[in-house]
């Protein structure tokens, strides 16, 4: 499986992205999907998840009611949704698969496969 992750760049704070990560080489449907980011000068920090059904869904505290994950139908794509963008979620956005079936996972450790990373740049 290969990850492309696009859909980054400038935005004002309060606007809107759309991230999407797709898979490729293999069906993606099986593997949970995981968004990340990292900030300049930060750990890599988790964003949200979503189960290979598409069925369990799950956001960090930080982006909760902000951000939405989602799938299509093919599974082969993983979509992130942002809104009322703050400068604190600027950051390299990632996305990854977890080639194991043991749920949600949040550690990136847990991830075996990893996009190329997209920019997501907010000012204020």
């Amino acid at each position: 499986v290969q990850l492309q992750a696009s859909g980054g760049g400038p935005v004002q704070s309060g606007g809107s992205l759309r991230l999407s990560c797709v898979a490729s080489g293999r069906p993606s449907t099986r593997f949970g999907v995981g968004w990340f980011r990292q900030a300049p000068g930060k750990d890599r920090e988790y964003v949200a998840a979503i189960s290979g059904s598409g069925k369990t869904i799950d956001y960090s505290d930080v982006v909760k009611g902000r951000f939405t994950i989602s799938r299509d139908s093919d599974g082969n794509t993983v979509f992130l949704g942002m809104h009322d963008l703050k400068s604190e979620d600027t950051a390299i956005y990632y996305c990854a698969v977890d080639l194991q079936p043991l749920g949600i996972r949040t550690d990136p450790t847990a991830y075996h496969i990893w996009g190329q990373g997209t920019l997501v740049t907010v000012s204020s």
